[in-house]
């Protein structure tokens, strides 16, 4: 790799991962610092990258009867503290307002670190009957958590993201959005952002605050850590009852109904830079990619070279395809190095000699391969190129994982594992106890990250104290 880096700017992944993620951060022209510690500028290319994630998730939400919505972005102490398990899973986390202007308020006022309770007052007041569910409620906001260590789109104290909040009859209905909700971000990030995950349940001390039970999707990063990439929640009635949201039923009877919330954020950007990307910058996804293909002009001083490539983007784009047409002074060469560090998916060069064969050169981010091809019939052959890079990224992240996955029988056999391999994912039994989740990780570095969904019955024994055990875990290093 080192021999074909194109930029050299950009520190080797295998020197120092944690500046090279900085680096990409910082060329790709992705983010800047903010002079508030801990917040971060989103630049117009990354942002572009959020905008295109907004659309592919917001339209299927909206497919399957969701509404958006927007909530305020100040909840009052009072209305915080009205379900107790909730409030002290975030009061560490939780920015406080105690002054508008010069006075002060009577009231502190939280930044919302998350919308339960602001989502459970109004439904309170908009809920009666039974005709009133389900209520199917999301919104794109930002919200705020006062981190101590924090890291551009990983980690930061304001950061974007979409959280979806629903109301149900029954258990079973809540039960299974939260499913369906959980494969919605599953197949997103498989089949658009070309990350596999693991699908899964949190342990109970793992779960969201105040939820029953916490599903979440699990990627394994390129370094071997693990990243929490989605999380979908059943909260059962008890935010209701905390928040006095009835229903009359259908037999005129009072009830209680059954919530839901879900959601992810801007950490993706984050995972899509540490599965796919490489020494020589970022590779994204075509689904999200700003620019899918770059088109890069050879001798466009030459007469009739830039009309052309003017009218094969325009076929481009005709065909749906996010196309640039770098007509800049710049040399070829530094356009190539360009649009490798930015991940454009497809780069298309051409010169005079091309258009007198009536072809172009394409050559994918993910394996530098060229190929020509006609330019009739260009904008099918582009379409088919970006899904062979789709599934080239999947693959190769699908062989890292693979690769750095470890079943393990015992506490010595996980750190035999992680010393010889490096980090990753280790399956592993567990018999529930919390006291060995918290062994495990005090003697090994690894938690646990989820206990995996549809997997057949295990039998055995525990990882750490060789209990009969059923439940097999997914343990890990976490970002």
């Amino acid at each position: 790799m080192a021999d074909n880096k194109m930029v050299k700017q950009i520190t080797s992944m295998d020197e120092d991962f944690a500046q090279w993620y900085t680096d990409i951060v910082k060329k790709a022209d992705l983010a800047d610092y903010s002079s508030v510690k801990g917040c971060m500028i989103i630049r117009p290319y990354a942002y572009a990258i959020w905008e295109n994630i907004q659309k592919i998730l917001d339209t299927r939400f909206k497919e399957l009867g969701h509404e958006n919505v927007y909530m305020p972005m100040f909840i009052s102490e009072s209305l915080l503290q009205k379900e107790k398990d909730h409030v002290a899973g975030f009061a560490p986390e939780v920015a406080w307002v105690t002054h508008g202007g010069s006075e002060k308020l009577t009231e502190r006022l939280c930044v919302r670190p998350t919308s339960e309770t602001l989502f459970c007052e109004h439904y309170a007041n908009i809920i009666s009957s039974w005709r009133d569910l389900p209520k199917l409620y999301n919104q794109w906001c930002s919200v705020v958590r006062w981190e101590k260590t924090t890291r551009p789109f990983l980690r930061t104290r304001e950061f974007l993201w979409q959280e979806g909040h629903t109301m149900h009859a029954t258990a079973e209905e809540a039960r299974a959005e939260t499913v369906q909700m959980l494969n919605v971000y599953a197949d997103f990030h498989e089949n658009d952002l070309a990350i596999p995950v693991i699908r899964g349940v949190k342990t109970p001390s793992d779960k969201f605050a105040g939820a029953e039970d916490t599903y979440a999707i699990e990627a394994l990063m390129h370094d071997g850590k693990a990243l929490q990439a989605g999380t979908s929640h059943y909260f059962g009635d008890g935010f209701a009852r905390a928040f006095d949201i009835t229903y009359t039923d259908k037999e005129n009877k009072r009830q209680y109904p059954h919530q839901t919330s879900w959601g992810v954020t801007t950490r993706m950007i984050g995972g899509i830079i540490m599965t796919h990307g490489d020494d020589n910058g970022l590779v994204l996804p075509p689904a999200v990619a700003p620019i899918q293909v770059v088109i890069v002009p050879v001798q466009q001083h030459k007469e009739g070279v830039l009309e052309k490539a003017a009218e094969v983007a325009a076929t481009l784009r005709a065909a749906g395809v996010r196309v640039k047409l770098d007509d800049s002074d710049n040399s070829p060469g530094w356009k190539f190095a360009e649009y490798e560090m930015k991940g454009v998916p497809l780069r298309l060069e051409l010169g005079p000699r091309d258009i007198e064969g009536n072809q172009c050169v394409l050559v994918t981010r993910t394996g530098r391969e060229k190929s020509f091809h006609s330019l009739d019939g260009i904008g099918e052959t582009v379409i088919a190129k970006l899904e062979e890079v789709r599934v080239a990224m999947y693959n190769k992240a699908l062989a890292n994982r693979e690769k750095h996955t470890y079943d393990c029988e015992t506490i010595d056999q996980i750190n035999a594992a992680l010393a010889e391999n490096g980090d990753g994912f280790v399956r592993a039994l567990w018999c529930g106890e919390e006291a060995c989740e918290d062994e495990v990780k005090a003697k090994t570095g690894v938690g646990s990250r989820c206990i995996p969904l549809n997997e057949k019955k295990h039998e055995g024994v525990c990882v750490c104290c060789g209990k009969p055990a059923h439940q097999l875990v997914v343990w890990g290093k976490a970002y």
